[in-house]
């Protein structure tokens, strides 16, 4: 007898990240409005074009259009018809169809919200979910590392190989997201199969009350590395670390956006994937990305900064790229993962092996990078 996955896309996800939204949640039609692409629909697709040669004895039961049947490139059976607008209420409702069918996995493409709306209406707590990363902001741990993680993570527990765990299950408030603040709870827990190495686990908020002086270090060195370099630009990634860092210098950093300084001057404040791109071909020196890779989960880039599209990645150079790891953050990542969404361009990182990371005064080190 054939074994039953469920499969549902949330059209909705990830679609503002180019744009420079902290979020889809009630913006979908605006962000499609404003040229947003679909990405948890093509991503679920690359999962299963993954491992759709090894689903032998496995019947997909998913959904019809844009929430299932649009994105899947193997035989499958439609249980529930979507409707032309969607919503959470869209979401829940056909996950309860899909229990209904029996399924003994669940398989999915979004965000947060998307885990949140699972999560909730699941008919028996104990039903293995494994997330396709397609959101903007992914902190939940039953989110694999990458489409082909996903791809493996299922392959592995049809096999057996995997034992479930549970997971935390997290979201942030968007619209306080929305005005610079982190504002991350704890929603519920999901059962997921266990892969330190495929799912990319939940991503901690790093502090260290003792960590002002080499905050301080960091910002010296980049002052006199780069800001001091009047003709270099700058590109400043998302996230506490950096904007405390460019406070330091005297700038005025977003938590949560994409910022541009050349010289000692702050050129771009929350920029998208348009601005960025402008910005990069208009300047004619040299151009240094820094990023901070996120506590626990290590992503570098492909998470929280989705204006770092692809096109962006390139025309800035992978050899311009710099971590910046405080001591603390450092404890939590091992290794630089890459999701950017583009598998050629993940494999130009991959080919490098390693990453240059700042983590003090004139401090470098060289950590793994990881394409899953």
């Amino acid at each position: 007898m054939a074994r039953r996955i469920g499969m549902i896309v949330n059209p909705d996800a990830g679609l503002g990240g180019r744009l420079g939204f902290k979020g889809s949640d009630g913006r979908a039609d605006e962000a499609r409005a404003a040229g947003a692409e679909d990405r948890s629909g093509p991503r679920m697709m690359l999962a299963l074009q993954r491992c759709h040669d090894r689903l032998e004895d496995v019947e997909i039961l998913t959904c019809s259009g844009n929430m299932g049947s649009n994105w899947c490139p193997i035989d499958h059976t439609v249980i529930f018809e979507t409707p032309k607008r969607t919503s959470a209420q869209t979401t829940q409702e056909a996950v309860k169809s899909l229990c209904d069918s029996d399924i003994e996995l669940l398989l999915y493409a979004g965000g947060d919200g998307t885990t949140r709306d699972i999560v909730e209406a699941l008919s028996d707590p104990d039903l293995p979910i494994i997330g396709v990363p397609g959101g903007v902001k992914m902190h939940s741990g039953c989110f694999a590392a990458s489409p082909n993680a996903a791809a493996e993570v299922l392959i592995a527990w049809l096999e057996g190989d995997l034992l479930l765990a549970r997971t935390e299950v997290m979201d942030l408030d968007e619209e306080v997201y929305r005005q610079g603040r982190w504002s991350v709870r704890m929603y519920g827990e999901a059962m997921m199969p266990a892969s330190p190495r495929w799912m990319q686990g939940a991503k901690m908020r790093v502090q260290a009350t003792e960590e002002d002086e080499v905050l301080e270090a960091l910002g010296d060195h980049i002052r006199e590395v780069f800001v001091e370099d009047s003709e270099r630009l700058v590109i400043w990634g998302s996230g506490g670390t950096l904007r405390t860092i460019g406070e330091g210098i005297g700038f005025a950093p977003t938590l949560l956006g994409i910022d541009a300084t050349i010289g000692e001057k702050q050129i771009g404040t929350d920029l998208n994937e348009e601005s960025l791109l402008k910005l990069i071909s208009n300047h004619k020196g040299e151009c240094t990305l820094l990023v901070s890779p996120m506590g626990g989960q290590g992503f570098l880039l492909g998470r929280g900064n989705l204006q770092l599209s692809p096109d962006v990645l390139r025309a800035i150079g992978i050899e311009a790229v710099m971590g910046v790891v405080t001591p603390a953050k450092m404890l939590t990542v091992n290794q630089l993962r890459i999701d950017t969404g583009d598998t050629n361009l993940d494999a130009e990182f991959q080919t490098k092996k390693y990453l240059k990371v700042l983590q003090g005064y004139r401090t470098t080190r060289l950590l793994r990078v990881a394409v899953e």
